[in-house]
């Protein structure tokens, strides 16, 4: 692994940078660079519950997202080698199609997105920033333990969603492959696993957020 240059930290272009970035994030202002899965999918018509129950589920689907660009970033910009923060990089590109994906679904179901955004997005950056101040290997860690509990998450939203709805099945799914493949890179760059307590807690401020933000 090659280790990061020194460079000036803290000076004002990388603020309005990092401050532009995390408002297009958090207003839902995602460009796909990959095809949306559901593109050429019909939209059957859903009853007014099954859209209703498909927009709470997207909007959790969303918000993940948004944790997810803020938790990339951090970690990115406290790593300790060149190799680890472009693999954050990567990641952190693919999980924007889904960001973007996912808003998009929110919009045909004639929903929104969650109004708590800002608040989602603050506590997932300064996860992923003390994350990386323990060192990359529990930066790793971390990943490896949240893209497994994600992708437990997005198994349920298969089991739940309509099953007519075609569009929104079609992103989980492709949600789902992809973070498999992050957790497996992870572990690949030498990722240490987290300790219970850590696993568990993980655990309960994610249930929090699924439970918020399917209604707000």
């Amino acid at each position: 692994m090659t280790p990061l240059s020194a460079s000036p930290k803290g000076s004002l272009d990388q603020l309005i940078g990092k401050f532009d970035r995390a408002l297009r994030v958090i207003s839902g202002q995602a460009i796909a660079r990959r095809a949306n899965p559901a593109h050429e999918l019909p939209d059957d018509n859903l009853s007014e519950q099954d859209k209703a129950h498909s927009a709470g589920l997207m909007r959790v689907n969303h918000v993940g997202e948004i944790c997810a660009q803020a938790l990339y970033d951090s970690q990115g910009a406290n790593a300790h080698t060149e190799d680890i923060r472009q693999q954050f990089q990567h990641s952190g590109i693919e999980e924007e199609d889904h960001l973007a994906w996912t808003a998009k679904r929110l919009q045909e179901l004639n929903s929104h997105i969650s109004l708590l955004n800002p608040l989602w997005y603050a506590g997932a950056y300064a996860c992923g920033t003390l994350a990386a101040k323990f060192g990359d290997t529990v930066s790793l860690g971390f990943v490896v333990e949240t893209e497994k509990q994600v992708e437990a998450h997005l198994a349920s939203h298969l089991e739940k969603l309509p099953a007519q709805d075609l569009k929104s099945r079609a992103i989980v799914e492709q949600m789902r492959l992809d973070e498999i493949a992050h957790g497996a890179a992870a572990q690949a760059l030498g990722a240490s696993a987290l300790p219970q307590p850590v696993q568990a807690g993980m655990k309960l401020m994610a249930k929090v957020m699924t439970t918020t933000a399917y209604y707000v």
